[in-house]
């Protein structure tokens, strides 16, 4: 059943989002503004104009060719690209839609988050695009800054039914194809895939300057597996079963899912990559807000 754009566009969701801008609004536009580029570092810088040196100017800012042709001092001025693009890259895959006792899947969650986030951006005048995938890329939408936008990024997810298996590895690798400045992408997906070929998929996109955002959302159960007795699972995404003892398993268990998310925040911490882990009982709102308060905090 296709879902409509209002689900992720009710009052409360609205009003959730609206809120984090009031209560956060100096830490979104920090942790924004901290992504932008200056003359001196960031993204990419634009030649806009020569003027006349005056006393107190950097002298690197000279241009000698200048000088040489017209021996007289000229300083180089530069426009900063002030715009962060940032793209959303979301999971679509079968796996994306379970949920075991809370009202959203993962990919809802998912949705909802990345829609405070295309908003917030367009609200600091960012553009922002959408990518999905599951074993390659589908749906994608050119970063824009149009308030527009968001209902345009809504749309599109809401014709997404989440099916297929998933490919993140090979999925990056056409992203960064696509991506012909150096963005914000921010990824959504439960990374429940062979770990080795995604970290080489991210380190690609780290050597080609983008900025990148892992939010590893998990369902609840999946963090905290509330099971009980004899219990039979299935793969969504190879119906494959298996039956275990959940009581005998729990443990084990628990521990793995906490040490493939530590796994995961080491390798982003190394590699420059802000790694967020959720699960589906958490605000969304709240979960952003925490993000944005620790990333202001290191740095």
């Amino acid at each position: 059943m296709v879902r409509a754009v209002e689900e992720y566009l009710k009052p409360e969701v609205v009003r959730q989002i609206a809120r984090l801008d009031l209560r956060a609004q100096f830490i979104v536009r920090g942790f924004l503004q901290g992504l932008h580029a200056s003359p001196y570092q960031g993204f990419s810088v634009e030649f806009s104009e020569h003027r006349r040196y005056t006393p107190g100017d950097d002298p690197k800012g000279i241009d000698w060719l200048v000088y040489a042709k017209t021996d007289k001092y000229y300083i180089k001025k530069f426009e900063a690209e002030t715009n962060i693009t940032g793209y959303l890259l979301i999971d679509t895959s079968a796996s994306m839609a379970y949920a075991y006792q809370q009202n959203v899947t993962k990919l809802d969650y998912s949705i909802s988050l990345a829609a405070a986030l295309c908003w917030l951006m367009i609200h600091q005048q960012d553009p922002c695009g959408l990518m999905t995938f599951n074993e390659k890329l589908h749906a994608s939408l050119p970063a824009r800054s149009k308030r527009s936008q968001i209902a345009q990024v809504l749309s599109v997810l809401s014709r997404m039914k989440p099916t297929g298996k998933t490919d993140i590895a090979r999925s990056l690798v056409q992203a960064a194809a696509m991506l012909r400045h150096r963005s914000l992408l921010m990824i959504f997906s439960d990374f429940l895939a062979d770990p080795e070929p995604i970290r080489d998929a991210l380190l690609r996109l780290r050597h080609r300057g983008h900025d990148v955002i892992l939010f590893n959302v998990l369902d609840e159960a999946e963090v905290k597996f509330p099971f009980d007795g004899m219990v039979e699972f299935t793969d969504p995404e190879t119906q494959g079963r298996l039956v275990i003892d959940a009581d005998a398993a729990r443990r084990k268990y628990v521990e793995s899912v906490q040490s493939f998310r530590d796994d995961y925040r080491r390798f982003c911490f190394h590699s420059g990559i802000d790694y967020v882990p959720l699960d589906t009982s958490m605000q969304f709102d709240r979960a952003l807000m925490e993000y944005l308060v620790s990333r202001r905090n290191r740095f």
